[in-house]
């Protein structure tokens, strides 16, 4: 069986090929565009905190639909208030 030596070269450049293996998979793992959001992704999207999302609902300015205790929210209301437009 032949003996092979690994130099501290060749962890590198295995090290370097790994990295733009994982970088090239998180690049094509973009999350999908959902078409309806939970309070949750609507406070990632907008920065706010829950309180900021019931008071845009309450307001009227983002309305929401509500199934089994839950408030889901279209993306296009929010792009929609976003742009200043009204439905």
């Amino acid at each position: 069986m032949p003996l092979e030596i690994i130099t501290k070269d060749d962890l590198e450049a295995f090290r370097r090929s790994l990295l733009n293996d994982i970088q090239d998979l998180l690049a094509n793992n973009k999350p999908e565009n959902k078409e309806w959001l939970r309070c949750a992704d609507v406070r990632r999207l907008l920065k706010v905190s829950t309180g900021t999302v019931q008071n845009l609902r309450i307001s009227g300015k983002l309305k929401s639909r509500k199934v089994g205790g839950i408030h889901f929210y279209k993306l296009a209301d929010i792009e929609n208030m976003l742009s200043g437009k009204r439905q």
